[in-house]
């Protein structure tokens, strides 16, 4: 079952994320879901909210966004975001274009 995921973070801004992308996808930007290098992911989303930043996923499973927290927690952890909780709900209706 497809999941949503959101990842509030509290403090941080644009140079955050895209450092957070920068060390994910080894430099290379992220315009593509090639870029991340898990698969599973179906659609992200990211921007500026008040206090923070906002990051939306759909993955195509829970198992697919646990296999990317592998990569991904530890560079939010040595990034200082260790203890960030993302909401994670069950995907009712996914469309993609």
């Amino acid at each position: 079952m497809a999941v949503i995921v959101t990842f509030d973070l509290p403090g941080a801004g644009q140079e955050l994320y895209d450092a957070v992308i920068a060390r994910v996808t080894g430099g290379r930007g992220f315009g593509r879901f090639a870029d991340v290098g898990d698969p599973g992911l179906v659609s992200h989303a990211a921007g500026p909210v008040d206090g923070g930043f906002r990051v939306t996923e759909v993955w195509e499973s829970a198992e697919a966004l646990a296999a990317h927290a592998r990569t991904f927690g530890p560079i939010l952890a040595d990034l200082g975001f260790a203890d960030l909780e993302p909401t994670i709900i069950p995907a009712h209706n996914v469309v993609v274009r």
